[in-house]
């Protein structure tokens, strides 16, 4: 049995910083990060983080549960900084000793990071930016993720090799950074650890794993994708800031138009303020998610997916696939 050596060298900081065997981050998605897929992954030597989304205290805590009822191995919670309920939440993860909390979503809002890390729990934060990243870092988070617009769900504007050229060189030597997006073959993650990267995160290559609880019709719409099917949402009105979503196109996504402007008539109206109206949004997106991977309307739901889909082919356990990602590093670190 190989121990892949090379891959581990370099993801020696990610694995001290997760305790895991290999510094694979699964990305939480909301309706499939749930504690089948957390716990397969982090068995299969990843380290899975249950999506938190739109729970409430009570969910996240049964959710937390029966995570640890299916593993031993760490995994880890994200949470959604808009989320009105966030410190609630928070107060969950320290009841559970939870050993690693992702804020997502913006900025942390004042109090979050401290909050975490009062119980013992280390903070992954994102950053758009390189100013903010270490202003995060020097704030007290412990690890940052950096996503480019590749990747599915919430994205920025930037692809992740660019901000792989930005922000390694300037943070890795002193930082745990993860990359993210658009990586669903394990050439890439080489590439990112020779660069610098303490470990990778992946989302839509796990999505339709045996494990996924994804419906079976979600699962089909990834395998019948490529490319250029995942596509970003429009903003409509720039008065209304919504992050773009990455998601397969369908009428689901010609909906969220229309839900925009809706939403951006009631801001003219004065009848929601701006946090409310964002509300909104995040939940049109969590109920659009759910009719997509729980209910399987595949055509009025959202299938959010990152530009990688086109290399999801088959359902296949989270073992193979990680053992394959792992595999296809070594190779290309051997070479």
């Amino acid at each position: 049995m190989t121990t892949f050596s090379h891959t581990r060298r370099l993801m020696q900081r990610g694995i001290d910083f997760l305790g895991t065997e290999y510094a694979v981050l699964c990305g939480a998605m909301s309706w499939v990060s749930e504690r089948s897929l957390v716990s397969a992954i982090s068995n299969a030597g990843g380290f899975g983080v249950i999506a938190c989304g739109a729970m409430t205290p009570d969910l996240l805590d049964a959710e937390i549960t029966a995570t640890k009822g299916l593993t031993a191995k760490p995994f880890g919670v994200n949470l959604i900084t808009m989320h009105p309920m966030l410190f609630d939440l928070i107060a969950v993860c320290a009841r559970h000793k939870v050993s690693h909390v992702v804020l997502a979503g913006g900025i942390p809002p004042k109090g979050s990071v401290d909050a975490i890390k009062a119980f013992g729990g280390k903070v992954l934060v994102f950053a758009p930016t390189l100013a903010l990243a270490r202003k995060l870092l020097r704030s007290g988070a412990d690890a940052l993720v950096i996503e480019g617009s590749e990747a599915g769900g919430h994205i920025g504007p930037v692809a992740t090799s660019v901000l792989a050229q930005e922000f390694l060189p300037a943070l890795a030597e002193d930082y745990v950074v993860f990359v993210a997006g658009g990586i669903g073959h394990g050439d890439m993650i080489a590439a990112y650890l020779e660069m610098g990267a303490s470990g990778v995160q992946l989302g839509t290559a796990f999505a339709c794993a045996s494990e996924s609880i994804a419906h079976p019709l979600f699962k089909k719409a990834f395998f019948r994708a490529n490319a250029r099917d995942a596509v970003a949402s429009v903003q409509v009105d720039p008065r209304l800031p919504v992050i773009p979503v990455r998601a397969l196109k369908n009428r689901g996504t010609e909906e969220f138009t229309a839900k925009q402007r809706e939403v951006a008539g009631l801001l003219d109206a004065g009848a929601v303020d701006m946090g409310e109206a964002q509300l909104q949004i995040e939940h049109y997106w969590a109920g659009a998610l759910r009719r997509a991977v729980i209910d399987g309307d595949v055509e009025n739901g959202s299938l959010m997916a990152g530009q990688s889909v086109g290399m999801v082919t088959a359902e296949e356990p989270v073992a193979t696939i990680m053992q394959r990602l792992v595999e296809q590093s070594e190779a290309a670190l051997g070479r």
